[in-house]
């Protein structure tokens, strides 16, 4: 059972990309009676299997994981529906009287979750947003880049230049509401977080993490990976859409268009992927307090020992 303690208690596995989180959350969520809730912007979409690494369906029987294909590929899945959907998932693994435990490396959607938060979601207009995407399409997404940079250059600061979806959510709130959204989460009216989360950190060493990263791509493109992104393609799911833009969908979409060949479409994928284990690195630094588990200096057995400890600990467990 979890004791009540002002705020609700969960637990987060943190890290860049492979580096063993979801390996460790599979032993982990059993021995605390949890449930996964995924914390990853990309597994959220149906039909992209192979290219954002999902948890098999046999592993899913055997550990119930939420947030995983519950938007299409043409769909805009926020960081504000993130939250909400979090939030549902947390109330109904407690009334069951399970644990929560929150997995993934996409630390846009920790903040979102863990930050104080808006009490009412900013304006949204899909007119607007169509149009955007439509501008970003003629012109490039870095036309948007310099448009937000011109008015609302705080957010602009904290987004890549490449990050259409959010770039194009912050055009968005500006035009409906006549503020930038940086004034917005400044001044909008927030309420507090609710949760007292304990962040488990899992690390290895940049070449481990870069070797993985190499056999993961080579290993995804042997089980289908071009396939998938072939029928993804044939059911109107292109590169207009956010989810195609990522690594891996990028760089298959440029070889079944013939601007690469598979030799390069690969070599490109695990550049892109490296890149961004280094920029998750650099998010999941600022995150405290943090207990980090280094697993080439760990035991994996050790590990979990302790970090089942730590969260039933944490959580009030009898």
């Amino acid at each position: 059972m979890i004791k009540s303690r002002g705020k609700i208690p969960v637990a987060a596995i943190i890290g860049p990309t492979a580096v063993g989180k979801t390996a460790i959350s599979l032993e982990v969520a059993p021995l605390i009676e949890g449930e996964i809730i995924s914390v990853d912007s990309r597994q959220v979409y149906r039909y992209m299997d192979i290219g954002t690494d999902k948890v098999s369906r046999e592993e899913r029987l055997h550990t119930i994981h939420h947030l995983i294909d519950v938007a299409d590929p043409d769909d805009t899945f926020t960081a504000a529906r993130f939250v909400e959907e979090a939030n549902s998932a947390i109330k109904r693994i407690i009334v069951r009287e399970k644990r929560p435990l929150l997995v993934g490396g996409t630390p846009f959607y920790y903040n979102a979750l863990f930050a104080e938060m808006l009490t009412a979601s900013l304006e949204s207009d899909p007119e607007i947003r169509k149009s955007l995407l439509q501008e970003a399409e003629i012109k490039g997404k870095k036309h948007l880049y310099h448009k937000l940079e011109e008015s609302d250059p705080e957010l602009a600061s904290r987004i890549h230049p490449n990050d259409l979806v959010r770039i194009v959510r912050g055009l968005e709130i500006l035009y409906t509401t006549g503020k930038p959204a940086s004034w917005w989460y400044k001044h909008g009216k927030k309420i507090k977080n609710p949760y007292d989360v304990l962040y488990i950190g899992i690390i290895r060493s940049r070449q481990i993490a870069y070797k993985n990263i190499e056999l993961r791509a080579k290993g995804q493109f042997q089980r289908g990976l071009i396939d998938e992104v072939n029928w993804l393609l044939k059911n109107g799911f292109d590169e207009r859409f956010a989810p195609m833009q990522g690594f891996g969908y990028k760089e298959v979409i440029r070889y079944l268009r013939g601007l690469y060949s598979i030799d390069e479409a690969l070599a490109y994928y695990i550049r892109a992927t490296k890149a961004f284990y280094r920029r998750q690195m650099t998010w999941f630094k600022k995150f405290k307090p943090v207990m980090w588990y280094d697993l080439d200096e760990t035991n994996k057995e050790i590990a979990i020992n302790d970090i089942v400890e730590k969260i039933l600990k944490h959580m009030g467990a009898e």
